[in-house]
């Protein structure tokens, strides 16, 4: 990267860099700061901020920034009178190269003196306003001119580019607005541990409150990423222990075993301390999808497989004496295979999570480690501690309590089973059409679609976008008013805005751009009117926000808005960009594309990135008269440059500070075109000229900010979806679009954004999918040695879907990759149905039964571990299904498929699988060994 950026010619007094390292949403900690020092203005609180609360926030490790913003940046400025420059016959040039020269130190390298060693060194740095009025311009008759005879020096504030105003909603109904504070956002090196780096962030914090600050001024924190964490962490845990607290009864009461249910709820501990070592070996952070996702049913379904059919074998009268030891391990070994392979293909049915790319590779591929490490430790567990835990508990008996409910879903099931075989046209037919109604509740578009839901982060981030040519007094003017507007709604208790970009231009954009963050109280302090939807109250916003002339509003929230900017470019979670040379056909094109898409439903926050209608004044040098005068075109520059702009032309350090020492002219002669077009320069014959006669100064629009992509130009048209899905709305902008919009040749569109990386996953698991299915399919031939069973176990990943898409449906959620590795993994969980009954109704067969008994016999005796394991995944994430906490709502797609469908894969499978098994079953098929000694 250096060497390429090595290789780009910029203009002069331009330099390349890299920027600090951290990630899209690397801004963790965003503070103002407060004073009741009537002793610091602005500039002192700005310092403050730059010299002292930066440098020691940058000492906090895997800092990796703390970027100021806001506040006046002090300078010291040389203000010039020109008529007394001119009057003494001095140019611009020779007072630059005096106050350049007045501001450094030498090294005269040392002398001996007895026996030290001493350096010689001549200081002659400025150290205060007064040094720099000393400085000798010019001996004139012997009398020196200084700096304080031609100029009036002072510190003053820097030229500004943005600005921060702050408005707190008390309890008590008042606002207090300041509508300039000073403002420190804090970036984390990427990669590193969020946890870690805020835990010492927070302790620097407390050490600068209350030791190194002056007395009255504090850092006062209004975004912070550990409170957000905290949330989400507490949905999290709040629905984990519930699930697992619906999943231990569950045990309880259809093991009838109390022992045998604690020894199923260890599993739990055990699965999360493996699951923890290996993530800690590994190096991987567990996450809010990691800990959300962990279904602690799918976690115990091996143990509860494997116990029940301990606990009822030892309640079966023996036909011979064995000892308890041999009851467990022939009771074990029935089932070890149906569980180890049955674990074994959940686990396969997350690999395809490994080749997510970009966004959601990062946020799914710690959740599907996470799932595999528990998983394979409740493997472990149900194999080989489980059946050990059992000799030893169950030493004396295993008695259980005979379950009413149990008993009645058993005779009817009897019932059913057997109706639905001989009835098997009618059990299939029903199973074709819930195929053909998955496939169109798949592809007929009436379930929505999304790339990722998106996460309530308790907060909201609003957008104004000005006119290119908007200056900084007016943007200001809107956004005091904007911020009076936000903050007067009762749920907001405050709101933090920005103008522009901060001072030392790590930002490129202009005061056209006012940002505010918006906090909102927790939902159940909202007014009944907006129903706890944050929807509705953006809706009010924007209503609200709609009466300010002149402004394009958009509406995201803090992370989320850091994110999108990163995935589709620019300022905004969806664009159309359109890439071309001509930069008023590209605005012109843009037009027409926000007018195609402006009556589409759903389309909100539609507005256009500008890159004309910047007004720039001009003063084109006409080389004739700059020639006729002796003047060179780099003395004209000069004036311009330094008398208007103000130049740097060294620094005054006091202590660690630096601070810029800027030559300019005094304001009444540069703050209009006249008073410029009047600036006088020295010619070498000492005739004075002014600037209106080398220059020609005309107003002209040009470009304010030129957006570069791939090696051409783009103006991009930015949108929301608010109200309606993504996937469809964006589909019926891009029909409008290509229909009405006619581009010239070499011109071309891009869609970028979450519609985007939604259309790139969707690619990738279409090719991954079917893949890990013919995987699933080897592991399942590689158990029963037979295609056949194989192929019918794989009937209950075509029954699957249903459940997921009607649940799907009735809960209006859109279809999204978090519903998507929801799929992948019920897909796995009902796989497991299949091998438990086919493994076992197998097993029947070789013991002599007929194939229709066995299927019968095999299905019913299997339907209590089915069921149990059934309820126990869908009761695990019941909790994440309903939750609408924050923090929930990146879990709850996931959730909501495997609940609804497991509950109608079981509904189906128990009835559809014995029908098919009995359909399809002849005599030479490959059974397993019958055990003399396996009770019927």
């Amino acid at each position: 990267m250096l060497e390429r950026l090595s290789q780009v010619a910029l203009p002069p007094g331009v330099a390349g860099g890299v920027g600090p390292d951290f990630s899209p949403i690397g801004s963790v900690y965003w503070y103002t700061l407060k004073s009741t020092n009537p002793t610091l203005d602005l500039m002192e609180l700005k310092s403050l901020q730059d010299w002292v609360i930066s440098k020691h926030i940058r000492s906090v490790p895997d800092v990796v920034d703390d970027s100021s913003f806001g506040g006046v940046t002090r300078e010291y400025q040389v203000l010039v009178d020109p008529n007394k420059l001119i009057a003494y016959g001095l140019s611009l040039g020779q007072l630059e190269q005096q106050l350049a020269n007045a501001n450094s130190n030498a090294g005269g390298s040392f002398i001996e003196q007895g026996a030290q060693q001493i350096n010689v060194r001549s200081v002659g740095l400025v150290r205060d306003i007064g040094d720099i009025e000393k400085t000798v311009v010019k001996t004139q008759n012997g009398t020196p001119l200084r700096v304080r005879d031609i100029a009036t020096v002072t510190q003053g504030p820097k030229i500004r580019l943005g600005q921060i105003g702050k408005a707190i909603h008390r309890a008590d109904g008042v606002v207090e607005d300041d509508s300039d504070v000073v403002e420190g956002i804090v970036f984390l090196r990427k990669g590193a541990d969020t946890a870690t780096m805020l835990d010492g962030l927070h302790a620097m914090v407390r050490r600068l409150n209350d030791h190194i600050l002056p007395p009255g001024v504090k850092i006062v924190p209004y975004l912070d990423r550990d409170d957000l964490v905290h949330y989400t962490t507490h949905t999290v845990l709040h629905n984990l222990g519930e699930g697992m607290l619906l999943v231990v009864i569950i045990l309880f009461i259809f093991l009838g075993n109390v022992r045998g249910a604690i020894i199923v709820s260890l599993t739990i501990p055990f699965a999360l301390l493996f699951a923890s070592i290996c993530l800690d070996l590994r190096h991987i952070s567990a996450n809010l999808l990691s800990l959300g996702a962990l279904d602690f049913g799918m976690v115990v379904d091996g143990a509860v497989v494997m116990v029940e059919n301990i606990v009822r074998h030892l309640n079966q009268p023996e036909r011979e004496p064995r000892t308890l030891s041999q009851r467990i391990g022939e009771a074990a070994h029935e089932v070890q295979r149906p569980v180890f392979y049955a674990i074994g293909i959940i686990i396969t049915a997350y690999l395809p999570i490994f080749t997510l790319q970009r966004v959601e590779g990062k946020l799914f591929k710690p959740m599907a480690w996470t799932v595999a490490f528990a998983l394979l430790g409740a493997l472990i567990f149900s194999m080989l501690i489980a059946p050990a835990l059992a000799s030893l508990m169950f030493r004396r008996d295993a008695k259980q309590w005979r379950n009413p409910v149990m008993t009645f879903l058993t005779d009817r099931y009897r019932i059913g089973v057997r109706w639905a075989i001989h009835h098997r046209l009618i059990t299939v037919g029903s199973a074709v059409a819930v195929c053909v109604l998955s496939m169109f509740l798949a592809f007929s578009g009436v379930i929505g679609s999304e790339f990722l839901p998106h996460l309530d982060e308790g907060a909201i981030w609003v957008r104004g976008t000005l006119a290119p040519s908007a200056g900084p007094t007016e943007s200001a003017l809107v956004a005091d008013r904007a911020r009076a507007v936000l903050c007067s709604f009762p749920e907001v208790p405050q709101v933090v805005n920005q103008i522009g970009r901060p001072d030392d231009g790590t930002d490129t954009t202009g005061f056209f751009d006012t940002e505010f963050f918006v906090d909102l109280l927790p939902k159940e302090k909202w007014r009944p009117v907006f129903h706890q939807d944050k929807e509705r109250l953006i809706a009010a916003m924007d209503r609200e926000l709609e009466k300010i002339p002149g402004v394009t509003w958009g509406f995201s929230q803090p992370i989320s808005d850091n994110l999108e900017e990163a995935v589709s470019g620019v300022k905004g979670a969806l664009a159309v960009k359109i890439y071309g040379d001509d930069l008023k056909t590209l605005e012109e094109k843009a037009d027409e594309v926000a007018a195609a898409m402006q009556s589409i439903r759903g389309v909100e926050d539609l507005g256009i990135f500008r890159v004309l209608g910047q007004p720039n004044l001009n003063f084109a040098v006409d080389r004739d008269q700059a020639s006729r005068y002796g003047i060179n075109v780099s003395d004209v520059q000069d004036a311009v440059q330094t008398a208007v702009g103000g130049n740097p032309l060294s620094q005054v350090l006091i202590g660690e500070q630096r601070y810029d020492l800027v030559l300019r002219y005094l304001p009444q002669y540069r703050d209009t075109r006249e008073a410029i077009e009047r600036i006088r320069l020295l010619a070498p014959s000492g005739e004075r000229v002014s600037l209106a006669q080398l220059t020609t100064s005309k107003v002209t629009d040009g470009g304010s900010e030129i957006y570069r992509e791939e090696n051409s130009r783009y103006v991009a048209v930015k949108f929301s979806v608010r109200g309606r899905d993504l996937g469809s709305t964006v589909e019926e902008a891009i029909r409008r679009v290509n229909a009405s919009v006619k581009l010239p040749i070499g011109y071309t569109f891009d869609w970028a954004g979450e519609y985007e990386s939604a259309k790139r996953s969707q690619r990738r698991l279409l090719i991954v999918l079917p893949l890990t299915i013919l995987l699933i399919y080897i592991l399942i031939y590689t158990m029963f040695k037979s295609s056949k069973w194989a192929l019918l176990i794989l009937t209950n990943i075509a029954m699957a879907p249903i459940g997921g898409l009607l649940a799907l449906l009735v809960t209006h959620t859109n279809f999204s990759v978090s519903s998507g590795v929801g799929f992948l993994a019920l897909f796995g969980v009902s796989v497991q149905i299949g091998v438990i009954m086919v493994e076992y109704i197998n097993q029947l067969r070789a013991r002599g039964y007929s194939p229709e008994e066995a299927a019968v016999e095999g299905a019913v005796l299997r339907l209590r571990p089915i069921i149990m394991t059934m309820l126990v995944a869908t009761l695990g994430l019941l909790p994440a299904a309903v939750s609408h906490g924050i923090g929930s709502d990146s879990q709850r797609p996931f959730a909501i498929v495997i609940v609804g469908g497991l509950i109608a894969d079981l509904l189906i499978s128990i009835l559809l699988l014995p029908t098919l098994y009995t359909w399809l079953a002849s005599s030479d098929d490959r059974l397993p060994r019958a055990e003399a000694s396996e009770p019927v």
